[in-house]
């Protein structure tokens, strides 16, 4: 029965011959094993391969055969299989080196072949039945066992298993396509239609306040058609603005808004964008693309990259650091165009101080204090308005009309209102005018290339971006200064802005929808996830380029993975603008994208129902930042409606009430000093400490905290708000407080968490409180700061104890 069996056997013609012991069959095998699988030889265009990295390979799960199978073909010719010998027989298959060789040199690494082992042993041990062939195999195999004659041998079941791990990891069987098609080195063939005209390269390089972006708009202004393009939204809407309020046509395009010049929406000759939303097929005269050394950033650097190597223009103006100026020019080569580069030199002088502020009692009309955290913001903000002072506040995650409102507060010349407190979101996009820059640290938590948190001191190029802004030409500062906020980070800062800015060397690349589409063609069964993390660890790109993050992209794949969605649909979700770390815009989109599955429009009536519109003025901090979470769901909502105008079908409602939430934040904002003592009246007990200004904390302390809150807090968690104090840390040669404010600070101390916790439980007195402030004053005046002497410390604690006695 078993020899008439022999011929029914059909093996894969590209596994090659049936192993027969191990030996010179063996290696027979080998030759056309290894040719079968495309991975074991897959290299790239310049010869040399690359291993995938397979951790990331997710093996597709295969059921084993019940009993509804049919009937059981194998066992009619041979006889039922003994479960027992055959399990016996697969680990002696397995633990064979010369298997796993062979399993190597068709792409299953020691992972891989673990992982098909494990899949290939429970198809079988769990399976009612199996293919004829397979059968015959292993009970050939069981029945030969320890005979001299063999029937059967171990090895003849590795064609078998080769099988069985191609359908469980795919991806072997079309390992040279993907690679193809994950190919980055050409990325300037991307964009043929540019490729056919022959392009002027200008390259527009100076400082901040130098200039050059002004000259590119002067030619952007006078061209038959043009396109602007821009890092912000704000930068896009300067254009638009000043193109119109010359007579020139102009829309504006973003990715959450269309505004026409002309009335009747055709489109005009003339066009202001954000990056992201250039098109690389309409044909211009001019184009301007700004702050061009962003083409290095880990997260949006391929914007540029698109707009410089794909925009149809005759003449593309670059304006930017100089730093970007060889980059540039390697990938015109590469293009086979030319670049004409055009230096400008800043147009007012900028000062670095050779002193701190080092109190905010020195502050003057004009300054404007650079924080990089929110809880500083907030801190100094307090404290500022408690001198009797007025300041504006911006930060980035504030609209833009809020932004708008707070620059134009303390630009005029009329409003009380001549302090500003702001993160690095003044660095781009608004015209300040700002005497003199003060950073409050020179500290901020970046993300590196691979993703990863990182908390350093500012790089030379932040650091002149933003002290750029001091003394603008054509402000009513003729000259700008620059400063830090506590002595010890001034001789930093110095070498910082002494150095020269690191050249920038490498222009990301993103995958594009059509990649991704023809990866998931090749591998139907991979999560979008999952098909970008192989897109990338297979893509290759030459020195020039480097692969943008996809941490953001990843997570919101993986957040809405469980929602049926076809693929094109799921990529522009993943791609949406939003900030992973506001919990309640990622629940939104999720509800979106759950909504849009069904096929059920998202309606203004829907989107009030789920962010509770209207709302009110924010009566804390807690609420302030709720509210900018809405206007960031009203965002998404209307940057979908641009991509899905079926299923978003209300964005001109919702524009309205969009605008009406800013009204609500600005007041929230122009409020902010009573919204922090909201915040800091009704903070449960125990969440937050509330330090005074008063009582400073050591520098290394100060540093930790910033740090550990920056890197592991959520925004939700920087509600409560705490408050740092930077102010008077590190002074030396402070002014007594005014009676009033130290009363008021006294009395903000009985109402802290810690304070009001002590008060409460009896371990502290308003007695012992003032006694307290009395020391620290001694202390202060003596020249002393933070703890006193271990002997000071021994008095207090008998004086204390009596106390309590």
């Amino acid at each position: 029965m078993r020899r008439c069996a022999w011929p029914l056997l059909r093996l894969p013609s590209r596994a090659g011959l049936v192993l027969r012991h191990g030996g010179a069959a063996a290696a027979r095998l080998r030759p056309a094993a290894a040719s079968s699988s495309s991975s074991s030889s897959s290299v790239g265009g310049d010869g040399s391969s690359r291993a995938p990295d397979t951790s990331l390979f997710v093996p597709v799960p295969l059921k084993p055969v019940g009993d509804a199978a049919g009937e059981d073909v194998g066992a009619e010719l041979t006889r039922p299989l003994d479960k027992g010998e055959v399990l016996k027989n697969l680990n002696k298959f397995y633990k064979r080196k010369e298997i796993q060789r062979l399993g190597a040199e068709n792409g299953l690494d020691a992972r891989l072949f673990h992982q098909a082992f494990i899949s290939f042993r429970k198809y079988i041990m769990e399976s009612s039945s199996v293919s004829a062939d397979l059968h015959i195999i292993l009970n050939d195999i069981c029945c030969g066992a320890g005979k001299v004659c063999l029937l059967g041998h171990v090895d003849d079941l590795f064609p078998f298993f080769l099988r069985h791990a191609k359908q469980i990891f795919p991806m072997l069987d079309c390992m040279d396509d993907l690679r193809k098609i994950s190919d980055l080195r050409l990325p300037p063939n991307w964009y043929p239609d540019a490729r056919a005209i022959q392009r002027k390269i200008i390259f527009h390089a100076g400082p901040t306040n130098s200039g050059k972006t002004y000259h590119a708009i002067q030619r952007f202004l006078s061209a038959k058609s043009g396109i602007y393009c821009g890092p912000l939204k704000l930068l896009a809407h300067e254009i638009f603005q000043k193109s119109n309020d010359a007579n020139v046509p102009c829309d504006l395009v973003t990715g959450e808004e269309r505004v026409y010049a002309n009335e009747d929406a055709r489109q005009a000759p003339h066009i202001a964008c954000t990056i992201e939303m250039c098109s690389t097929n309409t044909p211009y005269e001019v184009a301007v693309i700004d702050e061009i050394q962003m083409i290095r950033d880990p997260a949006r650097g391929w914007a540029w990259t698109r707009a410089l190597l794909g925009l149809c223009a005759e003449e593309i103006h670059v304006c930017g650091e100089a730093a970007a100026i060889d980059l540039v020019t390697e990938l015109m080569y590469t293009t086979g165009e030319e670049i004409e580069v055009r230096n400008y030199k800043r147009l007012t002088p900028l000062t670095v101080l050779d002193y701190a502020l080092e109190s905010l009692d020195n502050l003057r009309p004009g300054d404007c204090i650079v924080c990089f955290s929110k809880n500083d913001i907030y801190s100094i903000s307090r404290q500022i308005e408690a001198r009797g002072l007025e300041c504006a506040v911006i930060y980035g995650s504030l609209p833009p009309g809020t932004k708008l409102e707070q620059a134009k507060k303390f630009n005029d010349p009329d409003d009380p209102c001549k302090i500003l407190v702001a993160t690095d979101a003044i660095g781009m996009g608004l015209n300040l005018c700002i005497k003199r820059i003060i950073f409050n640290s020179i500290v901020k938590p970046t993300i590196n290339e691979k993703g990863e948190k990182e908390i350093d001191s500012i790089t030379t190029s932040q650091a002149l971006q933003i002290a750029g802004r001091a003394g603008r030409y054509g402000s009513s500062f003729k000259q700008g200064e620059v400063t830090t906020m506590h002595r010890d980070d001034l001789v930093q800062l110095k070498e910082i802005l002494s150095e020269s800015v690191r050249p920038v060397k490498a222009a990301g690349l993103h995958p594009t929808p059509e990649q991704i589409e023809m990866f998931a063609y090749h591998l139907p069964d991979a999560t979008l996830s999952n098909l970008i993390d192989i897109f990338v660890s297979l893509s290759q790109v030459d020195g020039l380029y480097f692969v943008c993050n996809i941490d953001d992209f990843k997570f919101l794949a993986d957040m809405i993975q469980h929602i049926p969605l076809n693929l094109r649909s799921r990529y522009v979700f993943c791609t949406a603008p939003l900030n992973r770390k506001e919990p309640f815009v990622c629940t939104t989109l999720l509800k979106f994208a759950r909504q849009f599955s069904r096929n059920e429009p998202l309606t203004f009536d829907w989107l009030c129902r789920h962010t509770k519109w209207p709302l009110a003025a924010p009566k804390n901090i807690k609420e302030l930042v709720h509210l900018e979470a809405v206007h960031d769901v009203f965002d998404l909502y209307l940057w979908l409606s641009y991509r899905f105008m079926d299923m978003f079908p209300d964005a001109v409602l919702v524009r309205d009430i969009q605008k009406k939430l800013d009204d609500i934040i600005q007041v929230g904002v122009c409020n902010i000093t009573k919204l922090i003592r909201a915040s800091q009246s009704t903070v449960a007990p125990g969440t937050a400490e509330v330090v005074s200004e008063d009582f400073p904390l050591s520098r290394t302390t100060r540093d930790t905290r910033v740090a550990s809150g920056r890197q592991g807090a959520k925004s939700a968690e920087a509600l409560s708000i705490a408050v740092e104090v930077p102010g008077e840390r590190r002074a030396k040669n402070l002014k007594a407080y005014r009676s009033a404010t130290r009363q008021e600070d006294l009395k903000s101390h009985g109402r802290g968490s810690l304070a009001n916790r002590l008060l409460r439980e009896g371990l502290l007195t308003q007695e012992m409180l003032r006694q307290l402030e009395s020391e620290w004053h001694n202390q202060h005046r003596n020249g002393r700061y933070g703890l006193g002497s271990k002997r000071d410390d021994q008095n207090s604690s008998k004086e204390t104890g009596k106390k309590k006695k």
